[in-house]
């Protein structure tokens, strides 16, 4: 069965006989047996683009469906209902290919639906970065409070930037990339584990909307030198329910989703 950890968006798997369906006492966020769901959007000049392998020059509007859209107006509420979730990860691929953050879109995302909580990846290369994007959201009219920095170990260049930037270990996400066999990382965070903060996402982009199962090994391997108390998020790779029974298993604490949301792979939550 699940049971609420000391952290009030984690949960324990411990061993039950007939565990139950569905518990979850925190949030909205869709739990799958003993797995969050966090659905994904990537967002390219404004519309929402199916990622494949990380590849993102070949990203394309989205066919969807579920949705039968890429405005992300209409894309997002569909997939939070369907996921029945109220955290969003949001990959804005024209910060992250070197142009301006979508920060008005964003805004509207945030005032459109008042209990969502966005994690942002906008390849903030420091916690500048992020800081001059939440003045910018203040601005437009936005609560900043719900974005939550995603820190991309592809996107930190150095250990002083990647301590600076996860300073504050409770808000601040890391996301350990990879692509194949190789790690997306100059600052050297895959082996740092004393810079991880509590909430660890390992991004498997050769898996992302590829269909090829979750990345188990790179999850069990990571876990055991994970301190205690860490929240691991894997990416990449999932294709029906069994794999995050499987994720589960392995020790993974939430998943982020978009292809099998939009391709029906995975059932829509109840209740």
């Amino acid at each position: 069965m699940l049971i609420p950890c000391a952290s009030s968006e984690a949960w324990a798997v411990v061993a039950a006989p007939n565990p139950p369906a569905l518990i979850n006492s925190y949030n909205r966020t869709f739990v799958f047996r003993s797995m969050h769901i966090i659905p994904v959007i990537d967002l390219l000049r404004g519309q929402v683009v199916r990622g494949i392998r990380g590849e993102r020059q070949h990203y394309a509007p989205i066919e969807s469906p579920l949705c039968g859209s890429s405005d992300p107006r209409e894309v997002v509420p569909i997939l939070l209902d369907y996921a029945a979730a109220d955290t969003l990860y949001v990959a804005d691929l024209d910060a992250l290919t070197g142009g301006a953050v979508q920060a008005a879109l964003l805004s509207r995302l945030l005032k459109h639906d008042p209990g969502l909580t966005l994690w942002l990846d906008a390849g903030f290369a420091d916690a500048t970065a992020f800081d001059a994007l939440c003045g910018e959201l203040a601005r437009l009219g936005a609560d900043a409070e719900r974005v939550v920095p995603v820190f991309a170990s592809e996107s930190l260049a150095s250990p002083a930037q990647a301590a600076a930037a996860l300073r504050d270990r409770t808000r601040s996400i890391l996301s350990l990339d990879r692509h194949g066999e190789e790690t997306l990382d100059p600052a050297g965070l895959w082996r740092a584990t004393a810079l991880w903060p509590q909430r660890l996402i390992l991004m498997a982009l050769e898996r992302v909307g590829a269909y090829d199962g979750p990345a188990l090994e790179l999850l069990q391997s990571v876990r055991a030198q994970a301190p205690g108390g860490t929240r691991l998020i894997g990416a990449g790779g999932i294709r029906h329910a069994d794999d995050l029974t499987g994720a589960a298993a392995a020790g993974a604490d939430a998943w982020l989703v978009a292809s099998a949301l939009h391709d029906r792979r995975i059932p829509r939550a109840q209740g």
